[in-house]
């Protein structure tokens, strides 16, 4: 089968290439480090950040509990909220972006192949609604940990 050909890309601006240059996927400010933060303060332990050993390295293991927790970012991965395509290369970032939530898809799947439970979390959740992202993961330690997994 011959390789997937990807649309065509123009060659960005010096201010877009800058941009896309200063995006981090790991120890990232606005995601990773408010999670950490998070779980610190409300005295949640037991996890680990970026285990290489999983499919897709997860942001978050709690391997005790089998819990995986990824903490996707709105333009990346198309949040349905907030995500947007570029108005330039729009092609070839509606196939990036789709491309990247099949991977999601598929890497989730792994994982619950694996026994593992997995929760995804937007960036945008993350910033508007700490709380309720707190309580999601709060919420399946507690279930991981009292229920009877047959794996």
């Amino acid at each position: 089968m011959p390789p997937k050909r990807l649309p065509a890309f123009a060659s960005p601006t010096a201010q877009r290439s800058g941009n896309m240059r200063a995006i981090r996927s790991s120890a990232n400010a606005t995601t990773e480090r408010r999670l950490v933060s998070m779980l610190l303060r409300a005295r949640v332990r037991g996890w680990r950040l970026r285990a290489k050993e999983l499919p897709g390295t997860p942001d978050f293991v709690f391997a005790r509990h089998r819990v995986a927790v990824f903490v996707d970012g709105c333009f990346f991965h198309g949040c349905p909220t907030c995500g947007h395509i570029p108005k330039t290369n729009v092609a070839y970032w509606r196939e990036k972006i789709m491309r990247n939530r099949k991977r999601d898809k598929r890497i989730s799947r792994q994982l619950r192949t694996s026994c593992y439970s997995v929760i995804r979390i937007w960036e945008c959740q993350l910033r508007k609604r700490p709380a309720f992202c707190l309580k999601r993961i709060c919420q399946r330690l507690n279930t991981a940990s009292s229920a009877f997994i047959a794996c």
